[in-house]
């Protein structure tokens, strides 16, 4: 399956048969459609949600395009609040068509200066985030096509840096108008996908959403579309320049007439029949769910990927690790190098306990706290005072997606973080609320403490954020400022342990008396203890199916399983919502006004 899907831009006629408009489209080998709502919002609910069913049926990625009222520029703040309204309406249309991302325009320049035009953006984000930042729709933020308009793929990968719901959208033809008509080769095509790809994370940009059409251009930008060959845009060397970057790409045709929108993909197909697959290295993983792919060039008995900053070998990367679905350390090594830019802040300046499984999760397993000393040079390590291991011992620490290779290597299927900082080691920054289900216990026990434990959270002036283990249980955090030590976090969550089995003496226990848990869910506040550990968030866990720890918005807390999410599936939720636990490393909570409520001295 090639690694770009086509599509159009099209409305489907309103008095004709939707799913007779998508047959049509898979007929023609499209993959894809962009619904233009660009005049204003002609569809309601009910028939973006049937529209959505027969899409997904016919495997067609369906995006939207706002209308072109809908901008963040405005000066005005009435008209730019209803600007943002409409905005919004249509990242709801998109949650309900099912769609990844919607497009929008940023709006003109005034000819203001940028700096005052990027502070009118992240006001009008700010406003709107709360209200869209969990639907699963991305915000699309499109390449201006003039120079009067705003928005280069700078401005777009610096808000997307400070907005999780924000993404790149590339329209090759304002591209091209603002380049001067560059646009005219692999090499240049090339140049501008090798910008996006160190300035967006991958799980973010694959699929990196386009749009392309001929165009007209003058020394002010973009004049207008003209039919395909008119014009000196050409879409094959863009395609060579994607299979040689090894992207997943969503091409939409924006062409103004049918035929162009034939002719652009029969060049499409053309090259893609065409193109070899490089001899000279081979994939990590045979895999195409990855989204930032690596490869790798035999060397010896080992591999070197390519294209990475610090000096790295594998070995042994097909070794299968997880045996019933036939995952390999290949696999495990490009998951990590995947999720990298979404795992390392979670991991920025904590020790790891590495956990590790060189044969598989069939195989023996255990835990190495000290570095082992023949780590590659560049491996951050930092000393710590261990009562266990009689002494300070050195940790491994990671801060590149190269260590979290070395690691993978390793067979370190599991990520285990320490719950503090180097910043300050004795003050975790998060409070961990673990929900472990006993014998004879059930999912839906577990979760229902979950939301027990939400009420009284909010109760007491808190936040928690749920994650599925990827095991059995459930965590919730409590993100905290680093001003309490481990006894007094692990204090505070054994006695919200001991009012939710309370509250709920039926399902919730405190015991520690293995036998006397049976049929409830166990609230293990030990793990909160001084060193302590859990898998982190994004971490694979060494079970059957390659499951992840996956963060969940509260509302999803009993519809989804632990199984539900693994290193093959996850993507799609990643590039949807970002980022889910961001929020607890912002910290900013305190302990103090809870305990005064629980009656803690």
């Amino acid at each position: 399956m090639s690694n770009i899907r086509f599509g159009i831009s099209h409305l489907p006629p309103d008095d004709g048969d939707d799913a007779e408009f998508l047959d049509g489209l898979v007929a023609d080998g499209h993959r894809a459609l962009e619904l233009p709502f660009t005049d204003g919002f002609p569809w309601k609910q009910k028939r973006c949600e049937s529209f959505a069913a027969l899409a997904t049926e016919r495997d067609i990625r369906l995006s939207v395009h706002a209308p072109y009222f809908a901008g963040l520029t405005i000066p005005d703040e009435d008209r730019g609040k209803q600007s943002v309204y409409a905005m919004e309406h249509t990242m709801k249309l998109g949650n309900w068509l099912g769609a990844p991302v919607i497009v929008a325009h940023f709006g003109a320049t005034y000819d203001e200066d940028p700096s005052v035009l990027m502070d009118r953006i992240r006001s009008r984000l700010d406003f709107i985030g709360p209200k869209v930042e969990h639907l699963g729709v991305g915000l699309g933020l499109e390449t201006a096509g003039k120079k009067s308009a705003f928005g280069s793929l700078g401005d777009i990968a610096q808000l997307a840096s400070e907005f999780t719901f924000v993404r790149p959208v590339v329209d090759w033809a304002h591209v091209h108008a603002m380049t001067g008509g560059a646009l005219t080769s692999k090499d240049a095509f090339a140049s501008v996908l090798a910008f996006i790809t160190d300035s967006f994370p991958g799980w973010m940009i694959q699929p990196l959403q386009v749009q392309f059409s001929d165009n007209q251009f003058s020394d002010a930008g973009e004049i207008r579309h003209v039919a395909y060959g008119e014009g000196t845009l050409r879409v094959g060397p863009l395609v060579e320049a994607t299979l040689e970057a090894e992207m997943s790409m969503v091409l939409i045709s924006e062409a103004r007439d049918m035929d162009s929108h034939g002719l652009i993909w029969d060049e499409v197909q053309e090259i893609l029949a065409t193109t070899p697959a490089s001899a000279e290295s081979r994939p990590l993983s045979n895999r195409d769910s990855y989204p930032s792919p690596v490869r790798v060039i035999k060397d010896g008995d080992r591999f070197s990927p390519v294209k990475v900053d610090r000096p790295i070998t594998f070995s042994n990367i097909d070794k299968v690790f997880f045996p019933d679905e036939g995952f390999t350390k290949g696999d495990l090594i490009q998951y990590y190098t995947s999720v990298g830019p979404m795992l390392l802040p979670h991991l920025e300046g904590r020790p790891l306990s590495m956990s590790r499984y060189p044969d598989g999760i069939d195989g023996q397993s255990f835990y190495e706290k000290r570095a082992p000393g023949h780590q590659p040079d560049w491996m951050r390590t930092t000393s710590v005072v261990s009562d266990s291991q009689g002494g300070t011992v050195d940790f491994l620490m990671a801060d590149s997606v190269e260590s979290l290779m070395w690691f993978a290597n390793m067979g370190c299927i599991e990520v285990h973080p320490f719950h503090s900082t180097v910043r300050s080691l004795e003050s975790p920054t998060y409070a961990i609320f673990d929900f472990d289900p006993a014998e004879g216990s059930t999912w839906d026990q577990v979760c229902g403490a979950a939301q027990l434990l939400n009420v009284a959270l909010k109760q007491l002036g808190l936040e928690g954020y749920p994650k599925l283990s990827g095991s059995k249980g459930l965590h919730v955090y409590v993100p905290l400022e680093p001003v309490h030590d481990f006894a007094r976090v692990r204090r505070f969550v054994g006695e919200v342990g001991e009012y939710l089995a309370a509250a709920n003496p039926g399902d919730v226990t405190m015991e520690w008396d293995k036998p006397k848990r049976k049929g409830k869910v166990f609230v293990d506040h030990n793990r909160n203890a001084s060193g302590q550990t859990v898998a982190s968030v994004y971490s694979v866990r060494p079970r059957p199916g390659a499951p992840v720890a996956i963060p969940l918005l509260w509302d999803e807390v009993g519809s989804v399983a632990n199984s539900d999410f693994t290193i093959n599936n996850v993507w799609g939720r990643l590039q949807r919502y970002g980022d889910l636990f961001a929020p607890v490393l912002k910290g900013g909570q305190t302990l103090d006004a809870a305990e005064s409520a629980l009656g803690i001295s």
